[in-house]
């Protein structure tokens, strides 16, 4: 057993940070369901929800500054963080691309004697590659 620890060490930060991803989900998915319980309680007593309220359930593309109104300069700070966030996106694709190639040389020359482990994960850091390339393509972004 403490051989087989020895071995695949390193497979504690992929599995917490899986955990920690769950977590955050279902820590969004309880807030969301009490904000629509909310939305439901003023629906049945005929009022109208406030308009933080409803901002609230789209919270993927509002940071939480000016939730009630949106105007023109709003508008402009919003398409400005997307633009933002994609330029930060390629950047991801640029360090997964670089680390590949990085894994790669690593796996043709066979450095420590560890060609195999190489090519794994160069074939790794190549699919995250490709994953954030198409998610940034892909992606339409908010409504605004």
């Amino acid at each position: 057993m403490e051989d087989m620890f020895r071995q695949f060490w390193w497979l504690i930060f992929p599995l917490s940070w899986f955990v920690f991803g769950a977590y955050q989900s279902w820590l969004s998915y309880r807030a969301n369901r009490d904000t629509l319980d909310l939305i439901k309680t003023y629906a049945q007593s005929g009022r109208e929800p406030p308009p933080e309220l409803m901002a609230k359930l789209s919270k993927r593309w509002n940071d939480g500054d000016d939730l009630g109104e949106v105007d023109d300069d709003d508008r402009f700070r919003r398409r400005h963080r997307r633009r933002h966030w994609r330029q930060h996106t390629w950047s991801r694709v640029a360090l997964f691309g670089c680390l590949c190639a990085g894994f790669t040389f690593a796996a043709v020359t066979n450095l420590y004697d560890a060609g195999p482990a190489f090519v794994i994960v160069s074939f790794v850091m190549a699919a995250l590659a490709v994953a954030a390339a198409v998610s940034i393509l892909v992606d339409r972004g908010p409504r605004v």
